[in-house]
This record gives C-alpha cells, structure tokens and sequence, in this order.
C-alpha cells in the first residue's frame, strides 16, 4: 500500500466516478454539473452506451473538455483507454479542477475505480474521490431483484441520489431506502427530482466522507423514526417534507441475503505491523467478495490518523490529517462485500491492536 507525504496527495486531481442504472438520470445530473455557475471546471469522461449522450453544445459552452471512450463502454478491457486519456488530461493540468468519469449504465463500477489504484501514474496524479451512484426511486426495487450490476452499484457507493422521488408514494420510498440500506448502510443518501442535489453533495467529498460514514451504524435502520431527525438535517439528508410519514413505524430493516456491509471499531491504537500485513491478506483472499472497504486507523506512535480504502484486492492508503486535541483515538474499519466471513474479519483487525 503506498503511502504518500501529505503534501503529493493534497496536490492530486478529485476524481468523481458516476455510475447508475439506464434511464436513473446520470445524464440530467452530469448536464447540471456542467452548466451551473459554480466556478469549477471540470474535465468529463463520458462513453455515449446505451444512454442519451451529454449535449456537447452545453459542455463546449460550460468551458469543460469532454473525452469520449473509444468504444463507447467502461470495462476492464478499456482500463487501458482510461488510464491514456487521464495521463493526457494531466499534460493540462491547470485547465481544470476536477474529473468525472461516467460509466455506462450496466457497467460495474470497480472497474473504473480500480483504476486509480492500479495504475501509478494515474494513482500519483489522480484521487478516487466518490463513487457516485443515481437510483431510480421508482424502478431501483425491481433492478435489485433482476440485475445483479444494480445491486453492484449500491454497494459500491460513497453516494447515493435516489432520484425520481415524486413518481413514487412515501411508503414506496421508505420500502426502497430499507432495500438500499441493507446493501449499504454507509453511503450518504439523497432525495432528489431531476437530480436536484446541491453539487457539493456530489463532488470533493474526500475520500468518501469516511468520518461522517462512521457514525451512520447499520443499527440506525432499527431506530424507527428517529433517524432523520438527529441525522445531518441541514446536509438535506431528506427532504423536509419527507420526514413526517416516518410516524407509521420505521424503515423496515431488510436482510440482503448476498450483500453484507460489516464495520468494527476499536478503542485505542493500531500496530501497524500487524494491521499491515493483515488487511493486505484479507484483501487478497477475498477481494473478489470485498467490493468495498474503508477505514480510519491510528497507528500506535503516529499523530497522523491513516486512511485506507479499497476496491476488491487493490488497496490505498495514507496518513491524512493529524489527531485533533480532544479527538478519540478510535480505529474504524467497513467491507461491504458478498458472502463476508463477519467473525474472522471482526477478530482479525481486533487482535491488530496495539
């Protein structure tokens, strides 16, 4: 696992990969970014698959440079069409703030992410700030049942735009929060018409938001109506209007008998010699099971907390930011992943501890 001075990783472009199902509102979101005056300017990666492609008049008018793949879809063998045309964009660095890659509707996202581990150049240059994922309120319940891609892109997301939330009654929606909540307890979750999510919600989330995804335990599920009361009401986690019909019981807690998502927290600090060795192990194992995972460490010794994540066996990880005064040092550690053997990962990075 590389680890990078503060300073390099300060430096390297936000990368933003935005994934859904055909007809979720990827595009609508993408066309929003691109047009609305917010200052930034951002370099797209798009592959016109299956979707209606994003307005090139818009995009040429928004100052932004939009890179179509070659064959029109993001997958394992174009990793090296991916890799070529970011090193190309890094020749222009300066020309822009930040990159969004959009994948194809049935695409799996770890492809794509994989990238910004895989690849040093790229990893040097570039960051994997979120994965993005827009759902269609209305269809995503269906999706899950017949399409193990969407069930894919749930689990892989930082972020998730539920979107389409007016074609749908406050039970529907409720039921198909349960149902993405049982995939992934830990992505920050939007409601939205036509997208409608303030831009920060979607870019330079840094690295995943992993704090805030922390104190989301999948045991909010089962606290009824509470949960969106005291949960980052100003960060619009829900519509105002929304949260009234929470009074006829709460989520219902779904099981997703394929998906689970396990986190572990531990008081106290980390010896990294053994951390180290354990999470490169795990990961190598059951990467293809871990679709996901993340974690906040402190090593016994180091003021820096240090921040890990990974897409399957490719694994990142670097001191970030140091320990404030006051500020718990407390290890945190999530997979989300298919068939996960829950206690051996919950007693392995236990006994890690310093």
């Amino acid at each position: 696992m590389p680890s990078q001075s503060q300073n390099s990783s300060e430096a390297k472009i936000p990368v933003t990969v935005l994934t859904g199902y055909l007809g979720a509102g990827k595009t609508t979101l993408l066309n929003r970014i691109l047009s609305e005056n917010h200052g930034r300017k951002f370099a797209v990666i798009v592959n016109e698959f299956g979707e209606i492609g994003i307005d090139n008049e818009l995009v040429v008018g928004a100052d932004e440079e939009v890179f179509e793949m070659n064959n029109g879809c993001i997958c394992c063998t174009v990793r090296g069409d991916l890799i070529r045309i970011i090193e190309g964009l890094m020749k222009r660095r300066g020309k822009f703030d930040a990159i969004i890659v959009e994948t194809t509707g049935l695409a799996d996202p770890a492809p794509v992410a994989q990238t910004f581990f895989v690849d040093q150049d790229v990893a040097e240059k570039a960051k994997l700030d979120a994965v993005v994922t827009v759902a269609d309120a209305k269809w995503l319940a269906d999706r899950l049942r017949d399409a193990p891609e969407a069930k894919n892109q749930i689990a892989f997301a930082d972020v998730i735009i539920l979107n389409k939330t007016d074609l749908v009654t406050p039970e529907e929606l409720r039921e198909v929060e349960a149902r993405i909540r049982a995939i992934n307890p830990y992505a920050k979750l939007h409601h939205a018409q036509r997208c409608n999510v303030a831009i920060d919600a979607v870019l330079e989330r840094n690295a995943f938001d992993l704090d805030r995804i922390m104190d989301i335990e999948p045991d909010f599920l089962e606290a009824g109506d509470e949960h969106d009361h005291d949960h980052d009401h100003h960060d619009h986690h829900h519509d105002h209007d929304h949260h009234h019909d929470h009074a006829h019981g709460g989520l219902k807690h779904y099981h997703d008998e394929h998906m689970q998502s396990i986190s572990v927290r531990l008081a106290g600090d980390v010896d990294p010699d053994k951390f180290l060795p354990w999470i490169n192990a795990l990961t190598q194992r059951e990467g293809p099971n871990i679709l996901r995972c993340k974690g906040i460490v402190a090593f016994s010794g180091d003021p820096k907390r240090f921040v890990f994540q990974g897409v399957h066996m490719m694994l990142d990880g670097e001191p970030q930011r140091e320990w404030k005064d006051g500020e718990k040092r407390e290890s945190k550690v999530v997979f989300i992943g298919r068939d996960l053997k829950e206690d051996q990962i919950r007693e392995g990075f236990l006994a890690c501890a310093a």
